[in-house]
């Protein structure tokens, strides 16, 4: 098998459509939030929903790519700690990015509002309404995306660390329109 010396193309696509997608859902879940309620507060609050939705399908397609299309190996010039560490993150960044939208899916539930997926598709509830956990799936909902918000800025770190002071070739395996391999 062939060592791969950047992410698969598919992996590199994936990773940039989910990272503009979680910062259009986090951004629009920090604005929507501090709305009054309005129409207009409802239909931010279903394309949350919808955000939250395709980010999920995107992130178990991901996973899947990354199972069986592989990953890079670390480079020889990182530290042990480091190559830990990434890992780890990963592993964590991979965990948040299903528990957040469940979370927020289970919230929306217990709080009695169905999640209708761009208004067409009603996706089934495994739950009914549930007003004595909703603040509970509130409170976890919030919690981990501001922990993914953190992980994410760290990880955004990283990658420049490693552009920028490392020079090495971290960064550029995920960037797009490279073709050696």
């Amino acid at each position: 098998m062939q060592t791969l010396k950047r992410y698969p193309s598919l992996s590199i696509a994936l990773h940039w459509l989910i990272a503009l997608l979680i910062i259009m859902a986090f951004a629009l879940g920090t604005y929507m939030t501090d709305m009054s309620i309005s129409p207009t507060k409802l239909k931010y609050y279903a394309w949350h929903k919808w955000l939250g939705v395709t980010i999920l399908v995107f992130v178990a397609i991901r996973l899947l790519t990354r199972l069986t299309l592989g990953t890079p190996d670390h480079l020889g010039s990182l530290k042990p700690w480091e190559k830990s560490l990434a890992s780890a993150t990963h592993v964590t960044l991979y965990v948040l990015m299903f528990a957040v939208p469940i979370t927020g899916y289970l919230y929306s539930y217990a709080a009695g509002f169905p999640v209708v997926f761009l208004g067409l598709v009603q996706l089934p509830a495994v739950l009914g309404p549930f007003p004595e956990l909703k603040d509970s799936f509130k409170d976890a909902h919030e919690i981990l995306t501001s922990a993914m918000a953190i992980l994410v800025l760290l990880h955004i770190g990283a990658a420049l660390k490693h552009r920028f002071i490392d020079k090495d070739q971290t960064l550029q395996r995920m960037l797009p329109g490279r073709t050696e391999n």
